[in-house]
């Protein structure tokens, strides 16, 4: 009988490549997931193979290498960069005598340890038991076979019962309170466009110092580190941009090799931030040798959760590191399509805000309201809205009793606010 160990941390990590040998770059990814789940990293077998074994994934041979190794090392648990299925996970810690994760399990364990939230948590916890429901067998294998003869006969099939039937409510319960959630992000959401306050999402990949950069221009002092996913829950910040105005700037997920399908439908609602966007500006690890690949991903991800046409601009993180001066590349309509920076030092991050300007502009808005208390509640309501969303730069009380306000805020949300609060347009003036 194997009881499977519930602790320990030094581990053992297995990468074949399948069809093709494995890349230094998707082993040192490898390595740095692991050390970000807090891992122990005893050694690296590596292999080749034509297609997965459908026992063991990695062949016999391997299999009992692997089961040496671990015997030698003492390794608590074996970690696997690929996918695995229920059955050859349960084949391999009885050959093994350890834990054994694969590679969604394992960003399962970095996402639960870094998410803070109310609804990072229950993403992730929604997300850990789908993919502990497809694999309670393995826990059950000492209960699992039917014995006979008097005495004998376990109990295992109605254990394993019990828990989908609890692991059912459990995840039922978890997508009721997911979608309350979710409802009040949407009515948050709804509440900007009507205001017609823009927001600009960064995305990439893990790693390519989104956190930083986001810190940078908003002032912020969001968790940032060398590490992957140090970032899980969305965050907003207020942006200032030229001439008086402003924008959100929300920081995301970052993306990964081989994101886990059941990962990318958890966080559908965290990365609605990305799709309901104004502006993406995807962020590239200028220092990464496969930066090419990363780019690639991260729009197969972007297709995936409905966000791949939105307009967006490529920042070059890092230039300090390649040697590369900060400066801006133009497309064929003279809008930024690349920019070159660093997060850490500021360089070319005045080119960032003045291209996010230029691309926003047309949205923004500048005039003199004048108000008219005497004229009803409407006026002194207007008053409040426009502050309420930071729009007025400057107020004036004239000799007539009149309010004059200088405003800047999105041209749409003037319109809706002067239309809903009936402003006619002769208390405009536009210069």
């Amino acid at each position: 009988m194997f009881e499977r160990p519930q602790t320990g941390d030094r581990a053992l990590l297995v990468r074949l490549g399948i069809g093709t040998p494995a890349t230094e770059e998707e082993l040192e990814e490898f390595r740095s997931l692991a050390h970000s789940a807090g891992a122990v990293t005893l050694g690296l077998i590596g292999g080749n193979r034509r297609v997965p074994d459908p026992r063991f994934y990695v062949g016999t041979g391997k299999a009992e290498e692997i089961r040496d190794q671990v015997e030698q090392l003492k390794a608590d648990v074996v970690i696997f960069d690929h996918a695995l299925s229920p059955s050859q996970e349960r084949n391999l810690e009885a050959l093994l005598k350890c834990r054994v994760l694969d590679r969604t399990g394992l960003i399962l364990d970095i996402f639960a340890q870094r998410a803070r939230s109310f609804e990072g948590k229950l993403q992730v916890e929604l997300a850990q038991l789908k993919h502990l429901s497809t694999r309670l067998v393995r826990g059950w294998t000492h209960l699992e076979r039917q014995k006979g003869g008097i005495g004998l006969r376990g109990p295992g099939e109605t254990q394993l019962e019990t828990d989908r039937r609890l692991l059912g409510v459990r995840i039922k319960n978890l997508n009721a309170r997911l979608d309350k959630v979710i409802t009040q992000r949407e009515t948050t959401r709804q509440d900007r466009k009507r205001n017609g306050i823009p927001t600009v999402a960064l995305v990439g990949y893990t790693n390519a110092g989104k956190s930083t950069l986001f810190n940078r221009l908003t002032g912020a002092s969001a968790y940032a580190a060398d590490q992957l996913f140090a970032t899980l829950d969305p965050t907003l910040r207020r942006i200032e941009l030229p001439d008086a105005r402003f924008a959100l700037l929300a920081d995301t997920v970052g993306f990964v090799r081989e994101l886990p399908h059941e990962l990318v439908a958890a966080f559908r609602s965290t990365l609605q931030e990305a799709r309901e966007s104004t502006l993406l500006l995807h962020v590239v690890d200028a220092a990464d040798p496969d930066h090419v690949a990363r780019i690639a991903q991260v729009n197969s991800v972007l297709e995936e959760v409905g966000a791949g046409q939105l307009p967006q601009i490529e920042v070059f993180n890092k230039c300090d590191l390649v040697a590369e001066p900060g400066r801006i590349e133009l497309d064929e309509q003279g809008q930024a399509r690349r920019i070159w920076l660093s997060a850490r030092t500021g360089e070319g991050t005045d080119l960032l805000v003045a291209a996010m300007g230029k691309f926003l502009g047309p949205t923004i808005a500048q005039c003199r309201i004048r108000l008219n208390p005497s004229l009803g509640a409407s006026q002194g309501r207007a008053r409040a809205r426009l502050y309420a969303v930071g729009a007025v730069r400057h107020e004036v009380a004239t000799e007539s009793g009149e309010i004059e306000l200088d405003v800047t805020m999105p041209a749409l949300a003037l319109e809706q606010l002067c239309r809903s609060e009936g402003i006619p347009p002769t208390m405009l003036e536009f210069g």
